[in-house]
C-alpha cells in the first residue's frame, strides 16, 4: 500500500441480508428468515449426552435468547480470581485482582436445547443456523449430529444444516458453550448472548453474506454501483437463471434497474453495474439509506430474494492531510466501547444500542470503535441507521498471550476464518471506515510480529480492498524500532498525544489516529479534595473524582489529547477510552475488591451522564450549546473552605456567581496548562450554602446563558424521567426510567442512597436495574437497589400485548414516583 492508496480510496457501500422478526417470509416464500428467540432450555454444568433428541431437559430453566447466563450473578471475588503482571499497564510484579472480569460466574459449561421447526423445508430445500456470536467454543448439534464448532465467542458463524434435519420433523437444536477461567481481561459474558437464525431457502440461492456491494465512482449527478452476488446452486444441470436487481431509495422509490441472464455452477459470483441518479450521500450528519433487492428467477419462478442495504459515500485518508469524507476534512470525535449493556450483561437488546447511540450523538461523538472485538450486528445496523462511523477490531490477542486461556490458543487455526467472517459480514455497511486487526498485542514486540500484521492485513485487503487496516499500538519504540508500524495503513497510538510529531517524522503514512485515548477516571456525582491532577490516585471508599483530573500511570486527561488534535494537521482524531463503563477492569482498583466495573467511562455503568460527558460535548456537539457547572452545591461541613468550581461550556467566557456576589470572569486561552484551554476554572471559591450560578458569555462578549446548582434540603420524594413513553410491544423493547432523589423544591439530593424499590404493572415487566457505581454488589436483576449519589436507572420491557404499563418506585421517607408508559403493536411485526 502506498500513499497513493488513501487518497484514492472512496467507500463505498452497505449491506447485509435483511434481519427478520420470527414468522416474517419474503415475497413468494422464496426465503425464510426466522429468530430463534423463545423456548429454550438451559442448564449450566456439562450434561452428559444433552446432544440427543432424546435427553430429559424438562427439569432446564426455560430462557429467551439472547442471554447471558452470569449477568444474574451472584458478584463475588473469587469469579475467575487472577494473579497476573498487566504488562501494558506498566506493573513489574503479579498481583491478585479480583474484579479485572467482573466478578460475574461466567466460568464453565452450558448447554442450550429446542425443538427445531422448519417450516416450508423439504425436497429442493436448504437450511442455514446463522449465530450472531456465542460465548464461547461453541458446539453446533442438530439431532444428535455435531454440525459446527466455532470457538471465538464474539464472531458470526452459519452452518448449513440441511442433510442433518428429519424433513418432516421433528428436530432438536442443541448448543454446549463453555467458558475457561483467565481467558479474558474483561466481562466477555457468557451463552447464546446474540441472536440465532434459522434461514431456509430454495436449493438455488443466495448464500449468507452473499452481495458484495461497492461505489467506485460518485459526484454530484451519479453514483456508479457495483453489486456482485454469489449464487449457489445444486450439482448438475442447473436452468438459465436470471438475476433482477433494482435499487429503491430511503423513501421505497426505484432509482435503477438491472436485469442480468446468469447459467451458474455452485457458488459462483456474478457482477451487476448499476447507476443511481442524483445520490444522497450518507454520513454522520445525514444517514441517508438505499436498498438493492435482487430477486433470482429460474424462468417465472422466484428461487430467492435478497436485500443488501447500502450508503452512497466516498471518503480519503490523505498523508499530512488526514481524513476526509464526502471530500470534507474531519476528525473522528470517537470512543471506544466494550460490548456489554451494563445490567443487562453481554446479551444484545436493540433498545439499549439505540440508547446509548442516541447518548452519543446528543454529546457529538461520530465514531465508534468496537474494541476489542466483532460487533453485534445491531450495532453495526444502528450506526448505519443513526450515523456513526465504525472501527470493526477483530482480535485482543494474536500469537503471544495476555491471559492464560485467551485467542492465542486459537490464532494460527482460526485467525483467517475469523477475519473473513468478519468482514463478509461488515463490508457492505455504510457506517464501517476501517477495520482493526488488533489491540495492544505482546507481538508488536516480538522477532516477526510484523510479518504477522503484514499477513492479517493482507486477508482482509483480499476480501475489502475498499477499506484502510488500523490497529492500537502501544509499544511505541518498539513498534517503531521493529518496523510494525509502518506496515499498517492507518497507525494508531494509544495514549502517545506527546509522540505523534515523532512517529508523524519517521513513518511513512504521514498520519496517526488517536486509536485510544485519555483514560481519565471518574465516579458521577463523587468530588475528592484538595483538587489536583494525579496518576493512580485511589481513596479509601474505592471512587475517583469527578472533577476529571485523574488517570492511569499510561495514560492522559482529555485535555492533552485535545492539544494534540488541534494542534496537529495530519491527526485524523480520536477514540477515548470509554464511551461508556463496563463490566470488568476497574482500574485503578483492580487489586481492592468489591470494585468490579471500570471508571473509564463517559457515561457510567447505567448509562447516566458523568461530568466529563459535557467536556467532550461541548467540544464536539456543534449543533448546540453546552453550559455545565460541577461539583454539586450540597456540602455540609465544608462551609467556608476552597471547594474549586468547574464550567464544561462551549461558550468562551462566563462569569460565576455564589449567593450573588461574583467570583470573575474566566476566558478559555492558550496560556497556561492544557485545562485552561478546555474548561473555564475558579479554583478559590469558598463554599458557602445557597446557589452558585454561571453566567456564559458569547465572542462579542453578550451574556447568551446561565445554568444555577442549589444546595439540597432533605430527600422528599422521588421523581421519575423516562428516555421514552411510547414503546414497541414485542416483548423486546425497553424504557430506561431515571429515579431521582429531590428534595421538596426539585433539587437532586447529591448524597442521597436510599434503597429503592420497583413495582411495574399492566403491559410490562421489570427487567433490571444499575445506579453506576463500581463498588455496588446487589444484583441487576433484583426490583431494588440503593442510589448513588441520589440517582439509579431502572429498566421496563415490554411484552408482547398493547397497553398501559406503570412503574413504581419506594423508598422509606420518600414520596413514591410513578410514571406511565404506553405499549403499541407495529404493523407487520
Amino acid at each position: 500500500m502506498t500513499k497513493d492508496f488513501f487518497a484514492r480510496l472512496a467507500l463505498r457501500g452497505v449491506a447485509a441480508g435483511a434481519l427478520l422478526l420470527p414468522g416474517f417470509m419474503a415475497a413468494a416464500q422464496a426465503r425464510q428468515e426466522y429468530l430463534l428467540t423463545n423456548d429454550w432450555k438451559f442448564a449450566r454444568g456439562d450434561q452428559p449426552a444433552a446432544q440427543q433428541p432424546g435427553f430429559r431437559d424438562a427439569k432446564w430453566q426455560t430462557v429467551s435468547v439472547p442471554h447471558d447466563w452470569a449477568i444474574y450473578g451472584p458478584f463475588s471475588s473469587t469469579n475467575d480470581l487472577q494473579k497476573v503482571k498487566i504488562e501494558q499497564n506498566n506493573e513489574q510484579q503479579a498481583t491478585t485482582k479480583a474484579g479485572r472480569t467482573g466478578g460475574l460466574p461466567f466460568i464453565g459449561t452450558g448447554w442450550y436445547r429446542r425443538q427445531l421447526l422448519v417450516p416450508g423445508f423439504g425436497p429442493g430445500k436448504r437450511a442455514v443456523l446463522l449465530f450472531d456470536g456465542a460465548m464461547s467454543d461453541a458446539h453446533v448439534f442438530v439431532n444428535g449430529q455435531q454440525v459446527a464448532a466455532w470457538p471465538y465467542g464474539y464472531n458470526s458463524f452459519f452452518v448449513d444444516v440441511t442433510g442433518a434435519l428429519n424433513a418432516s420433523g421433528p428436530n432438536t437444536l442443541a448448543v454446549r458453550l463453555q467458558n475457561l477461567p483467565e481467558a479474558s481481561r474483561w466481562y466477555p459474558g457468557a451463552g447464546l448472548y446474540r441472536n440465532v437464525h434459522l434461514i431456509v431457502t430454495n436449493d438455488v440461492h443466495i448464500p449468507v453474506w452473499g452481495t458484495y456491494l461497492t461505489t467506485p465512482e460518485i459526484n454530484a449527478d451519479y453514483a456508479k454501483v457495483k453489486l456482485r452476488t454469489q449464487v449457489e446452486a445444486p450439482a448438475g444441470a442447473t436452468p438459465a437463471l436470471r438475476l433482477q436487481t433494482e435499487i429503491r431509495d430511503a423513501q421505497g422509490q426505484v432509482v435503477a434497474t438491472l436485469t442480468t441472464p446468469l447459467r451458474v455452477t455452485d457458488g459462483q459470483t456474478f457482477e451487476q453495474n448499476l447507476v443511481v441518479p442524483q445520490p444522497r450521500l450518507w454520513s454522520p450528519e445525514t444517514p441517508v439509506l438505499y436498498t438493492a433487492s435482487s430477486k433470482l428467477f429460474a424462468g417465472e419462478e422466484l428461487k430467492d430474494e435478497y436485500e443488501t442495504r447500502f450508503g452512497i459515500r466516498s471518503f480519503a485518508f490523505e498523508a499530512g492531510k488526514g481524513f476526509s469524507l464526502n471530500g470534507q476534512p474531519r476528525k473522528f470525535r470517537g470512543v471506544c466501547n466494550h460490548h456489554d449493556l451494563g445490567p443487562l450483561g453481554a446479551a444484545i437488546n436493540t433498545a439499549a444500542l439505540r440508547r446509548q447511540l442516541t447518548l452519543l450523538k446528543d454529546m457529538g461523538c461520530d465514531a465508534i470503535r468496537t474494541a476489542h472485538n466483532m460487533p453485534a450486528p445491531e450495532l453495526v445496523e444502528l450506526c448505519d441507521e443513526m450515523g456513526f462511523m465504525l472501527m470493526v477490531e477483530s482480535f485482543d490477542e494474536w500469537k503471544t498471550p495476555k491471559v492464560k486461556n485467551g485467542y492465542s490458543q486459537y490464532f494460527d487455526q482460526w485467525a483467517e476464518k475469523d477475519l473473513v467472517n468478519m468482514v463478509h459480514r461488515d463490508r457492505n455497511h455504510p457506517s464501517v471506515i476501517m477495520w482493526s486487526i488488533g489491540n495492544e498485542v505482546p507481538d508488536q514486540s516480538t522477532a516477526g510480529g510484523n510479518k504477522i500484521a503484514k499477513r492479517l492485513q493482507d486477508i482482509v485487503h483480499r476480501e475489502d480492498p475498499t477499506r484502510p487496516v488500523t490497529m492500537g499500538m502501544d509499544r511505541f519504540d518498539d513498534d517503531l524500532k521493529n518496523n510494525f508500524a509502518s506496515v499498517i495503513d492507518i497507525p494508531g497510538f494509544n495514549y502517545k498525544p506527546h509522540r505523534y510529531p515523532e512517529a508523524q517524522a519517521k513513518l511513512p503514512q504521514g498520519m496517526i489516529l488517536g486509536s485510544e485515548t485519555a483514560s481519565t477516571v471518574s465516579s458521577r456525582g463523587v468530588y475528592k479534595f484538595p483538587v489536583v491532577q494525579a496518576k493512580e490516585q485511589r481513596y479509601p471508599d474505592n471512587q475517583s473524582s469527578s472533577y476529571d483530573l485523574e488517570a492511569c500511570s499510561w495514560s492522559q486527561v482529555p485535555d492533552d489529547e485535545f492539544v494534540a488534535q488541534d494542534e496537529l494537521p495530519y491527526t485524523l482524531g480520536e477514540f477515548v477510552w470509554t464511551g461508556f463503563d463496563y463490566l470488568g477492569e476497574p482500574t485503578p482498583y483492580d487489586e481492592r475488591w468489591p470494585s468490579h466495573s471500570s471508571y473509564f467511562g463517559i457515561l457510567d455503568l447505567a448509562g447516566m451522564p458523568k461530568d466529563r460527558y459535557y467536556l467532550y460535548r461541548a467540544r464536539w456537539n456543534t449543533r448546540q450549546p453546552t453550559l455545565h457547572l460541577l461539583p454539586h452545591w450540597t456540602w455540609p461541613g465544608r462551609e467556608g473552605q476552597t471547594t474549586p468550581v468547574f464550567c464544561y461550556t462551549s461558550y468562551p467566557s462566563a462569569e460565576l456567581f455564589v449567593n450573588g456576589k461574583s467570583q470573575g470572569r474566566q476566558t478559555k486561552t492558550t496560556a497556561g496548562s492544557p485545562q485552561a484551554r478546555y474548561r473555564l476554572m475558579w479554583t478559590e471559591v469558598k463554599y458557602e450554602p445557597g446557589s452558585m450560578k454561571v453566567v456564559a458569555y458569547d465572542a462579542a462578549g453578550k451574556a447568551v446563558a446561565e445554568e444555577e446548582v442549589r444546595t439540597a434540603g432533605q430527600p422528599h420524594h422521588i421523581r421519575l424521567v423516562a428516555d421514552r413513553t411510547t414503546l414497541r410491544a414485542d416483548g423486546q423493547d425497553l424504557a430506561f426510567v431515571t429515579a431521582r432523589v429531590e428534595d421538596a423544591q426539585g433539587n437532586l439530593c447529591p448524597e442521597a442512597t436510599p434503597q429503592l424499590q420497583f413495582s411495574v404493572g399492566g403491559a410490562g415487566r421489570f427487567r433490571a436495574v444499575a445506579n453506576g457505581d463500581a463498588t455496588n454488589l446487589q444484583p441487576f436483576h433484583e426490583p431494588r437497589m440503593k442510589a448513588f449519589q441520589g440517582q439509579l436507572v431502572a429498566l421496563v420491557q415490554t411484552t408482547d400485548k398493547a397497553g398501559n404499563v406503570q412503574l413504581r418506585v419506594s423508598g422509606k421517607g420518600l414520596k413514591d414516583g410513578v410514571i406511565q408508559l404506553q405499549t403499541a403493536k407495529v404493523a407487520g411485526k
